[in-house]
């Protein structure tokens, strides 16, 4: 990797996830300050959340802003951007998701639940569902067509904003619509089916969610967070969604 591609792994990140989440902003380890200052050194714009130990004897696990987990050594002259398995005897394990799994499920619990828009379960709660999602996207839409469906079930749904287009865009400015509306969870009904929903700001949390779904890894619509943090990537139909969150 040349340094221009490095120093680009980073580019463009400026906001710490201390600016909107709170209690997630944890400071790296002090018993490990050559790591952070040596990773500094390669990729001087890397916002350092925190660094740790990894399975593996001599490679430290930092948390970086916006990149998810990066590898390095003890001697600060090697690094890796990548997934780090575990091999078993039941077969491989993804120790980098898992750890994203801990970063993501604490970012949310951060995420006061009135800043969501929610669709709560029919009767008794048996799981819940944080959903990152684009008003205009077709699979997003067809989720959103079964989100009744696991209310039933049990499973409550609770949307965050990723307008894939970006801050500012049309799907953007519907988002804020839906969420400045009086009612919001009959708007959202409104916009997936793409029917117009009356155009309205007000101060809202859109742009705030946009950057938080970044940084803990959605990069597509819609994402679907488990409260254990796992992220599961597209639509996934009500029944088989439902069976995975151990809900019978």
């Amino acid at each position: 990797m040349k340094m221009n591609q490095v120093t680009k792994l980073c580019s463009g990140v400026a906001l710490s996830l201390g600016l909107f989440m709170g209690a997630v902003n944890v400071s790296a380890d002090e018993t490990t300050p050559d790591i952070t200052a040596k990773l500094k050194k390669v990729i001087p714009q890397a916002q350092i959340e925190s660094v740790s130990e990894s399975p593996v004897p001599g490679l430290y696990a930092v948390e970086v802003v916006g990149n998810g987990i990066i590898y390095m050594s003890e001697d600060g002259k090697h690094f890796i951007a990548g997934d780090l398995y575990r091999i078993g005897t039941d077969g491989l394990s993804n120790v980098t998701e898992e750890k994203m799994n801990t970063v993501r499920a604490k970012a949310l619990l951060s995420v006061n639940k009135d800043q969501m828009i929610t669709f709560p379960a029919k009767g008794k709660e048996k799981a819940k569902l944080t959903v990152f999602t684009d008003i205009d996207c077709g699979y997003c839409r067809k989720f959103h067509q079964e989100v009744p469906e696991l209310n039933d079930l049990g499973v409550s749904v609770s949307y965050l904003a990723f307008p894939r287009a970006g801050i500012g865009s049309g799907s953007f400015n519907k988002y804020v619509s839906v969420w400045c509306s009086d009612d919001q969870q009959a708007s959202m009904d409104k916009a997936k089916s793409r029917k117009p929903v009356d155009p309205k700001t007000c101060e809202n949390p859109v742009e705030a969610q946009y950057l938080l779904g970044q940084q803990v890894g959605v990069n597509s619509t819609p994402n679907l967070v488990t409260e254990s943090g796992e992220l599961i990537r597209g639509y996934v139909p009500a029944k088989q969604l439902a069976e995975r969150l151990g809900v019978n």
